[in-house]
């Protein structure tokens, strides 16, 4: 039974990416870590907080559903910065292909609730 947004699967998942994307934004070159890096947490910590803030208006399905779309948005923005900083050197192939599987598994995981959601 859903009684706070923290039962929600997605944000669990989102919120334990965002504090896998801070702690790997520490590697990061020093300037990097201001500027990318900066970005890519700020754009990982938008999905729990989106997914947060909505549920908080979940009697409106419309608003709820809106702030999902917002959170799909910053993890699609966290998909970009993530190939960047594999193409940069920051990140392994490794690292990029897990955490790109991740967000791919939650962005369908949050559609399919956009889907749902009633």
């Amino acid at each position: 039974m859903i009684k706070t947004y923290k039962d929600l699967d997605v944000y669990k998942e989102s919120y334990s990416l965002a504090l896998q994307i801070h702690q790997m934004t520490r590697t990061f070159p020093d300037f990097e870590r201001y500027e990318i890096g900066g970005q890519l947490r700020r754009a990982a910590m938008s999905m729990p907080m989106n997914i947060a803030e909505g549920y908080g208006k979940k009697d409106s399905s419309v608003d709820f559903k809106r702030f999902l779309r917002m959170s799909l948005g910053s993890g699609n923005e966290v998909q970009v910065l993530i190939d960047m900083s594999k193409d940069l050197g920051y990140i392994t192939q490794e690292t990029h292909k897990k955490t790109t599987e991740r967000y791919d598994v939650l962005g369908k995981r949050i559609s399919t609730l956009i889907e749902k959601w009633k």
